[in-house]
């Protein structure tokens, strides 16, 4: 048998960039799920677009990149840049027919069986262009700005994800043809409702904002001669990389670097599939793309658009809404939370438990007390109106010591987060940017407090963001917990944050980069340890992406000693699974639904057979190389056991579902997990996991009031 220092590196892992593709493939095939609520494959089919854009702007960006500087080395999965671009594209223009295909064959076609359509300007009768004709001249004319390109006006600026047309005109009796750029202004909705929009109906009929422009250019070109007209839209690369070492003023740094982006190199462009001509070529001259970087669109040219009709009130083609429950050990708003939060840990498990009953409610609440005297919060991501930031303001502006670290370099969301850092400097309150060289990714939140036997210290442990909009869509989970020495450690994390302390040993926490990768191989060797001796030993970790090169050769050695590893992994997986002599033992599953699967727990069964008696951890990273070598991220672990039995019931639930559940296969590929036989309503292998979740907070909220009373 080959050790593991023999086998070929391909044999080892899979490609980041293809299994990131094969798990959007599984998003896409929600959309092709006739289980699903129509109006929620619609969406799905938009978050399939949404996530291929920002896979195009930072991989293909960063692949194109390592192109063209001649980079010649392969990576860990054995190969280099320019096969790995080579494969990707080859595999989104695979995935790109398969999203035309579900949306011409099995979307439209069932959406127009409930009286909602997606139509072309032909299509419409004269009472409908009559409409549109009085919209456009009254919202859309004003605000086009069409651009000639001639030898006194250059070729105009393509901002990234915005879509044009392209159109070659020429003046009446002139063979001589010019190119002219007309946007489609993104302030406008770009999919536009064909009927009065106040009319009741259970049905809509919509047409993009392009045709509409495409369909009115003598109004934009008065007295020209139109020969040709192409909608196109452009992706740029946000694959831009700074040396932190060298800045010396990070905000700044960032707010420059946000500039840059606006302008980086034009990675994407897409155009309706089998358009050829001289708009395209010149385009391609214009952008300097070539033709492998041109992608062609089957149905809409920006399937994001689709958005929009998920708005449409039509509750009987979406899911029934959930409204999350109050954690029931915080069921009256009357009890003081840091006396509930004294007397045992608590666990919180997001959408199914309310956020704003338990961390928002948390945080306002020492905002206002008297009796805090400091208050500390990571930032990664928040939402613009976030409560969080307006209860730091608040607790600042009443004398508490209060200190945010916000992460500036958060991707997508530095412009926000720079937005954030001034307003909450302007209030007082102590704003750092964390540690050099290091993304904080870490979720944390201190609250220091004046108690009769001293102070006492709160902490807030998550594996998502503060984020109140999304934490009704991502499961995540949050540990509240007033425990002397994770809190000691949770001071001492803050005080590494803010003042550049080089403390590195944590009682309880497990933090990256300094000690959560040798932890976790700690960990690994004592299970290899367990099932050599015949102990019982196993391994469950769940998160979004698996890649870290030493953890997968460590689970594969684990493997091989016989230890049983389950992975959840909802992302892309490197690790190769299921292949005889290397990986047996271990099991992918990949968990996509209702809801973005995004906690990361990890169990450790340390010669325990009752799982609630082995090991867990929540945490805020994922096995992936960055994660553990140059992020800050905080991994606690669960200690009081009635948590632990909900952790263990949360991946038994994982474990069962045959609804949700895909097997990931030693290629990266992928297969729908089915039932091996009938299952019945209200199991987790019928229901899968969300429905069933979602019924197991409504029993606990029913037996907690029934304890109650």
């Amino acid at each position: 048998m080959q050790t593991l220092e023999e086998r070929p590196l391909g044999e080892l892992f899979n490609n980041r960039d293809l299994s990131w593709l094969e798990f959007n493939r599984r998003v896409l095939m929600q959309a092709a799920d006739d289980r699903v609520p129509l109006l929620e494959r619609v969406r799905f089919l938009a978050i399939f677009a949404n996530n291929l854009d920002e896979f195009v702007m930072k991989r293909i960006g960063l692949l194109r990149q390592l192109v063209r500087s001649g980079r010649q080395g392969r990576s860990y999965d054995g190969m280099s840049p320019a096969e790995a671009l080579s494969a990707v594209r080859a595999l989104v223009n695979e995935l790109l027919d398969e999203q035309a295909r579900i949306w011409l064959e099995l979307l439209a076609p069932a959406l127009a069986g409930e009286g909602i359509r997606v139509v072309s300007y032909s299509e419409l009768d004269a009472q409908a262009l009559a409409r549109l004709d009085a919209w456009y001249r009254a919202n859309v004319f004003p605000v086009l700005t069409p651009l000639s390109v001639d030898p006194g006006q250059r070729f105009p600026f393509i901002s990234n994800l915005s879509t044009s047309l392209g159109i070659m005109l020429s003046a009446p009796g002139e063979t001589e043809r010019h190119f002219a750029r007309v946007k489609a202004p993104g302030v406008l909705p770009q999919l536009v409702a064909v009927e009065d929009p106040h009319e009741p109906s259970r049905g809509r009929t919509f047409i993009t904002l392009q045709e509409i422009i495409a369909n009115n250019l003598d109004d934009l070109f008065p007295g020209m001669e139109i020969h040709s007209v192409m909608p196109f839209r452009v992706t740029r690369s946000a694959a831009i990389e700074s040396e932190d070492e060298e800045v010396d003023d990070l905000l700044e740094h960032v707010e420059e670097e946000l500039r840059m982006r606006r302008f980086a190199d034009v990675v994407r462009l897409e155009v309706p599939d089998g358009l050829s001509g001289p708009i395209l070529d010149l385009i391609k001259e214009e952008l300097e793309v070539t033709d492998t970087d041109v992608y062609g669109q089957t149905g809409p040219l920006d399937y994001t658009d689709l958005f929009a009709l998920t708005a449409i009130d039509r509750p009987d083609l979406k899911d029934k809404p959930w409204t999350p429950v109050v954690p029931p050990v915080l069921a009256n708003p009357e009890d003081n939370i840091f006396k509930v939060i004294r007397e045992r840990d608590i666990l919180v498990h997001h959408p199914y438990e309310s956020f704003g009953q338990s961390v928002e409610r948390f945080v306002d609440a020492a905002s206002r007390d008297p009796d805090v005297l400091a208050m500390k919060l990571t930032i990664y991501r928040t939402s613009p109106d976030s409560p969080f930031v307006a209860s730091l303001i608040r607790a600042a502006e009443s004398g508490k010591s209060v200190a945010c670290l916000v992460e500036l370099r958060a991707r997508f969301d530095e412009q926000r987060n720079v937005r954030f850092a001034r307003l909450l400097e302007n209030a007082g309150v102590h704003v750092a940017y964390g540690v050099v060289g290091l993304k904080t990714h870490c979720k944390t939140l201190l609250v220091v407090r004046k108690e009769p036997d001293g102070l006492r210290c709160y902490a807030h442990l998550g594996t998502g963001n503060y984020h109140p909009h999304t934490a009704q869509l991502y499961t995540d989970l949050g540990l509240f917990t007033a425990d002397p020495e994770i809190t000691a450690d949770v001071v001492a994390l803050f005080n590494a944050l803010t003042g550049r302390a080089q403390l590195q040993d944590y009682k309880r926490l497990v933090v990256a980069p300094y000690r959560m990768r040798p932890r976790t191989i700690e960990l690994i060797d004592r299970e290899i340890e367990h099932a050599s001796a015949g102990r019982p030993a196993r391994i469950v970790a769940k998160m979004n992406a698996m890649e870290d090169p030493e953890v997968t050769r460590k689970l594969y050695e684990a493997s091989q000693a016989g230890v049983k590893i389950l992975l959840f992994v909802r992302g892309f997986c490197c690790l190769r699974p299921g292949v005889e002599g290397l990986s047996d033992n271990i099991e992918v599953r990949s968990i996509v639904g209702r809801f973005l699967e995004h906690a990361r727990i990890f169990h450790f069964a340390n010669a325990q057979e009752d799982p609630a008696e082995g090991e867990w951890y929540i945490g805020s990273a994922d096995w992936m190389y960055r994660n553990l070598s140059n992020r800050v991220e905080a991994m606690t672990p669960v200690l009081d056991k009635s948590a632990r039995q909900r952790l263990a019931r949360l991946i038994e639930v994982h474990e069962q579902d045959r609804r949700n559940a895909w097997r990931i296969l030693p290629d990266g590929r992928s297969e729908r997990l089915e039932p091996e036989h009938e299952t019945e309503p209200g199991t987790p292998a019928h229901d899968g996991t969300f429905a069933t979740l979602m019924a197991d907070a409504l029993q606990d909220r029913e037996r907690s009031r029934n304890e109650r009373r």
